[in-house]
């Protein structure tokens, strides 16, 4: 795609790397036949290559003053999902694109009060797991008075975690990700995590230190408060792997693909910080999503007992950004379970981080064509690996969402 900048324009980060991003794009609309918004509104300007073009004319015109809402809607709509970026044929960095058009759209068209409440809400409420939990609990007593869209979000019960493992007893040991929000939505999900890889031999690290991967904030367009989450796990992260006169941690464990996807791109987001680019190169070799430790243990070591019928939902973090579709189906499938065909797997579920609650009539159609691709071959349970697409789905009230290693954990003789 042919650009336009001044070289006085290029002298700025950003527009360089948006030139970049953009040159690499030939038009040819294929991101368009696998965008979820496009196929829902059949609008150019809610497809990738539609949202290419608003931002390039928006940022090679710095001093215009027709950016306008319609501009930071279609923005807006889009989540993120980088299915684009799993199809098109040229390699296209859509994502690195987008968060440079949505910081430049966010300083040159101010938002209504309200909507600036909402984020800033979201972030604050969002972040921090010891908050998000009184808040939940919260929202369970007075669940009634509880808005729709946030009501279908929360357990109508607390939701027993199991006890965990000593790790320290264990030679190999790995760090884990608590998160934000899934110690306090699904905390079994960790524990179920940590009794599985007890089995394996594997002893999880805790690193209380470490808070939010980032991704909420970042994605919020408060990037620097994002930026800063991540310098702060590395702080935290950093004993652990590099310990004097011993073997560090092997891996930085996620069990939300989210987060996953974040982590590992922590070296990318932090490549011109002077003070953080090295250790961040080294945190994004480390991170490890959860399919990927388990996919190269001996598992034949684990004996189960039991073996329900799954339809598998793969978050677009895990298939498209950390590219690893298809692996937890394969571990299921050799663990011995029985997954159904899911039609369209591809296609985001409408979560998307915040989307649901930013955009929730898009995320609710989403949602229910997900379900019905779901439900089609009457699994017993729908398994995902991200809590975000977890809460979404089984906000619905139809069949019951679980993490995929839950199952694992329950099934184990």
């Amino acid at each position: 795609m042919q650009t336009h900048f001044t070289e006085q324009d290029l002298q700025q980060p950003h527009l360089r790397e948006a030139e970049r991003v953009l040159r690499s794009c030939v038009h040819c609309g294929f991101c368009n036949a696998t965008c979820p918004t496009y196929q829902l509104l059949g609008d150019e300007r809610d497809g990738p290559r539609g949202r290419i073009y608003l931002m390039k004319q928006m940022l090679e015109n710095p001093e215009d003053d027709n950016v306008t809402e319609q501009t930071r809607l279609h923005l807006d709509r889009c989540l993120t999902c980088r299915s684009c970026e799993t199809t098109c044929p040229s390699g296209v960095e859509y994502h690195t694109l987008l968060d440079i058009g949505r910081a430049e759209i966010e300083r040159r068209a101010p938002r209504p009060a309200a909507e600036r409440a909402l984020r800033f809400g979201l972030r604050k409420a969002l972040v921090d797991p010891t908050r998000f939990r009184a808040l939940l609990r919260l929202g369970q007593v007075f669940r009634p008075l509880t808005p729709g869209a946030l009501r279908d979000k929360l357990p109508a019960t607390p939701v027993d975690a199991g006890e965990r493992p000593v790790g320290a007893r264990h030679e190999r040991q790995m760090l884990i990700l608590e998160g934000c929000v899934q110690p306090g939505l699904s905390p079994n999900t960790n524990a179920a995590t940590a009794r599985v890889l007890d089995r394996l031999g594997i002893g999880l690290t805790p690193a209380p230190e470490a808070g939010c991967c980032g991704a909420i904030d970042f994605h919020l367009n408060a990037q620097d408060a994002g930026r800063a989450r991540m310098r702060a796990n590395i702080d935290a992260w950093w004993p652990h792997i590099e310990k004097e006169g011993e073997t560090g941690v092997e891996a930085i464990v996620q069990t939300a693909s989210g987060c996953g996807a974040m982590v590992k791109e922590y070296a990318e987001v932090l490549a011109d910080d002077p003070d953080y680019a090295e250790k961040a190169e080294r945190i994004s070799a480390l991170a490890k999503d959860l399919v990927e430790v388990l996919g190269d243990e001996d598992t034949e070591r684990l004996t189960l007992r039991e073996h329900k019928r799954l339809a598998f939902h793969c978050p677009c973090t895990l298939q498209h950004a950390q590219k690893l579709g298809g692996s937890v189906d394969a571990l299921l499938t050799r663990l011995g379970f029985a997954l159904t065909p899911v039609q369209d797997a591809h296609l985001c579920c409408g979560s998307a981080g915040t989307y649901s609650v930013t955009q929730p009539e898009l995320a609710t159609e989403l949602r229910d064509n997900k379900l019905d691709a779901l439900e089609a071959g009457d699994p017993e349970v729908i398994v995902t690996a991200n809590i975000g697409c977890q809460t979404h789905l089984n906000g619905a009230g139809r069949t019951p969402v679980r993490h995929w290693i839950e199952i694992v954990d329950e099934a184990l003789a």
